[in-house]
């Protein structure tokens, strides 16, 4: 019927089935995450299904989240104990077990996770032991342990308060009441603007079923002094006596929030710097296990303080004492990390700067992000306190391990630009240059090569250089770099992002602007994940 030049042809319905099968592939993807928190005191899991899909714009390789569909909830578990102790590995396998039973998903059937030790399962012991117990999946886990400035981030996010701040544009305190601390996180528009930590918490003491005291931290014996009472193992408090401990709980709690000059107990049980008094708060969300009485989600006791703290809380808000409206952000004790998705991409080498090929690959490392405009004049200096400040956020000593530093190039490549961002991040990772470590760079624009080669031959970087562009990364993204690939010089980029609840509704099917993000890949077919 008519003649071209070239070969085409006229597919039946078969195969036009096939050819929708394959754009679709093309431009969509789905996995199956799970996110497993353990902390000092509950640990819970949550499997779900992520949708990434390519963004519509010309030529485009980056992937949005474009839905999330929660596929089971574990109970929440009490975090289990030995009598040293240290966290029981062997109950708490049990129960990761039984919840891949009653979900009724197979471990092959995950394509990616992320595990989250908080409070108790940082400490060394209880790391490694939980470690262990993911030790086969590692290839596919990201393993993150969160201090208390990350923690409180986490948090922050995974409730909704920083996506509520977003559509509010108002500056949000979110209030974490847990087990064992309570966490701060200042946000507006979006982003963090800063956290702290106490050690207040509601299962900072726990009762038996007859009311005997079987655990005494040591924050909970320095309020029991304070408010003149005495915390004993195996003897009962008082009614009198348990509200007066909980009356101090609040008003400590009440004073960080005030952010006066701190007195004598608040010090002693601040885990952080305090929180700055020059920033307004317009109002304040709460998540954390206490928030599920807050807010009616809960009402059994679980043999410790934290309803009574919420007890105490709703009556100040009841009579409008606190000072700030409240929000429900939307989730409570589930504030955190609900799974993790992964996903190749690849980077053409013609781009980037990679001094030791043979040091690849690398996994797992963490992404902290650079929080500055790198338009017009560049000083060193703001690009060193902005790095420091990051890792502060992430509660990474700086030199103790590999970072990946991600921005966004603005303005032109002048090299007077590129030498000032360069002697910024030399003078952000001091310690890390001196020990001839990594230094992992990843950024928007196109000067990863350029920035490496000042790094290395005017600034004398010894240590191995990792320069890539052309790429996007948020904090909470983790990314391994695969080896260099021959004779086209790619390296594979796997990109690793948190996901967090976002919906105020707390609806279990929602969606989320968390970006993912891919740049690139030769065959056209920049959907696949990878398993180790």
């Amino acid at each position: 019927m008519h003649d071209l030049e070239f070969d085409h042809l006229h597919p039946n319905e078969e195969q036009r089935e096939q050819l929708s099968d394959a754009i679709w592939s093309a431009d969509n993807v789905e996995f199956t995450t799970v996110g497993v928190d353990v902390g000092s005191s509950t640990s819970h899991l949550m499997f779900a299904k992520v949708h990434l899909q390519r963004l519509t714009e010309a030529l485009s390789s980056r992937f949005v989240v474009v839905g999330r569909e929660i596929l089971w909830k574990s109970p929440i578990l009490l975090t289990p104990y030995r009598s040293d102790y240290t966290i029981d590995s062997d109950e708490l396998k049990a129960f990761i077990d039984n919840a891949y039973q009653e979900a009724q998903i197979e471990r092959d059937d995950i394509d990616s996770g992320a595990v989250i030790l908080t409070g108790e399962a940082l400490k060394r012991t209880n790391a490694r032991a939980i470690a262990d117990l993911f030790a086969a999946e590692s290839g596919k886990f990201v393993c993150a342990s969160a201090g208390h400035n990350l923690e409180a981030l986490m948090a922050a996010h995974g409730s909704g308060a920083v996506e509520l701040s977003r559509k509010e544009q108002k500056t949000f305190l979110n209030i974490d009441i847990g087990g064992g601390t309570t966490k701060f996180a200042l946000v507006h528009g979006g982003k963090l603007l800063d956290s702290a930590a106490i050690a207040v918490g509601g299962r900072l003491v726990a009762f038996s079923n007859s009311g005997e005291l079987i655990r005494i931290e040591n924050p909970a014996k320095r309020m029991a002094t304070e408010c003149g009472i005495t915390l004993e193992l195996g003897s009962k408090l008082s009614a009198a006596d348990r509200q007066k401990l909980v009356d101090v709980m609040i008003s400590t709690i009440i004073e960080a929030v005030q952010r006066k000059k701190p007195a004598n107990l608040l010090k002693d049980l601040m885990l952080t710097n305090e929180l700055p008094g020059n920033t307004k708060i317009d109002a304040v969300t709460f998540s954390g296990g206490v928030s599920e009485f807050i807010f009616k989600r809960e009402n059994k006791d679980h043999g410790d303080l934290g309803k009574d703290m919420a007890i105490a809380f709703s009556k100040i808000l009841e009579k409008d004492d606190f000072g700030y409206p409240v929000y429900d952000p939307g989730q409570g004790i589930r504030a955190t990390v609900v799974g993790a998705s992964q996903f190749t991409v690849q980077v053409s080498g013609n781009t980037v700067h990679i001094s030791k090929p043979e040091s690849l690959p690398l996994r797992n490392i963490p992404v902290i992000r650079l929080d500055v405009s790198l338009e017009g004049n560049i000083k060193p200096k703001k690009i060193t306190d902005a790095i420091t400040t990051a890792m502060t956020r992430f509660d990474i000593k700086e030199g103790t391990a590999t970072v990946a530093l991600a921005f966004r190039w603005q303005g032109e490549p002048a090299h007077a630009r590129m030498f000032a961002l360069a002697q910024g991040i030399c003078g952000g990772f001091p310690k890390t240059i001196a020990q001839k470590g990594q230094l992992v760079l990843v950024m928007e624009g196109d000067i990863g090569k350029s920035l490496g080669v000042i790094l290395r031959k005017e600034l004398n970087v010894l240590g191995d250089i990792i320069s890539l562009d052309g790429v996007r990364l948020q904090e909470f993204d983790y990314i391994d770099i695969g080896e260099l690939i021959q004779p086209t010089d790619v390296v594979p980029l796997v990109i690793k992002s948190l996901l967090f609840t976002t919906d105020a509704t707390a609806s279990d099917h929602d969606h989320t602007d968390e970006h993912v993000h891919t740049h690139g890949h030769n065959d056209g077919h920049n959907h696949g994940h990878t398993h180790d």
